[in-house]
């Protein structure tokens, strides 16, 4: 997958670290029983292999580096990947 640039992108995470930059859309929800939840929203493209492999029935994977997932709340950062899986048999 190609790393898109999401509309109203707000800000690029990840370049000050050495990564190629992440354009995000930061979203605030309001969650019933939670109140007010932050969420960031990003554009993935995916390439002319990636698009056969899906129309094949291929998954999506994302990828989150780390134990921790960006939900708890942890102070670690963690880069993601999104990709294509493998078509099935």
């Amino acid at each position: 997958m190609q790393i898109g640039r999401v509309t109203g992108c707000t800000r690029v995470c990840g370049q000050s670290q050495g990564f190629m930059g992440l354009p995000l859309r930061d979203e605030t929800l309001n969650v019933e029983g939670m109140g007010l939840v932050n969420q960031m929203v990003s554009a993935w493209l995916p390439t002319q292999k990636e698009l056969e492999a899906l129309n094949a029935g291929a998954p999506v994977h994302v990828k989150i580096w780390g134990v921790p997932h960006p939900a708890t709340g942890l102070p670690m950062p963690a880069p993601m990947l999104v990709e294509v899986g493998e078509a099935p048999e």
